[in-house]
């Protein structure tokens, strides 16, 4: 089997698995999507190809995307640390979406101390993250601030901001834009 059959056999299982988990009846998603039921039902069993408008329309009725459709199932599955001890981190990227609207979700232990006003930088957007383990100290302006485990932070980061740990080692699981994931997450694996 070549690599693209083994990609078109995963697309119509996707459909299908997708259609069956959301209570959808062939005729709902043909209805959905502007196409016959039969024409669907081809798709799903590798009887007819894929048009892209057809595959667009389909994910779009599915509530997906079409990257979630065509993705590689090869994807590697195992979230490995990135461990940068110059700047006391070590990084965990759960999730990333590319693009400027785009968020990165990520786990991050942070064993450097807050960094000093000079070091306070600022980008468009907001920041959230809970603490998992330990303190974090949150220097925000001129207002430092200490996120306790348990508790959470957001604010807008056009207020020149820095965060690190504050008395020993903490973890903490944060949402980051565009912006603020070049700024605090630096290079994603």
């Amino acid at each position: 089997m070549t690599q693209d059959s083994d990609l078109d056999s995963l697309v119509r299982k996707r459909i299908r698995g997708l259609r069956a988990a959301l209570g959808m009846s062939l005729d709902d998603l043909a209805a959905a999507c502007y196409i016959s039921p039969s024409t669907l039902s081809r798709i799903e069993t590798g009887h007819r190809r894929i048009s892209l408008d057809q595959l667009t329309a389909i994910a779009r009725a599915l509530g997906t995307t079409l990257d979630h459709l065509v993705e590689s199932a090869d994807a590697d599955v195992v979230i490995r640390p990135r461990h940068e001890p110059e700047r006391g981190v070590t990084t965990w990227t759960l999730r990333h979406e590319a693009g400027p609207g785009g968020r990165t979700v990520a786990k991050m232990r942070i064993d450097r101390p807050v960094p000093g006003p000079d070091q306070l930088r600022a980008h468009p957007g907001f920041e959230w993250f809970t603490v998992l383990s330990g303190t974090v100290a949150l220097l925000l302006g001129e207002r430092l601030i200490l996120i306790e485990t348990g508790e959470a932070a957001e604010f807008s980061t056009m207020v020149p901001h820095a965060f690190g740990a504050h008395g020993g080692p903490a973890e903490i699981l944060g949402v980051f834009d565009h912006d603020g994931r070049r700024t605090h997450l630096r290079r994603l694996p």
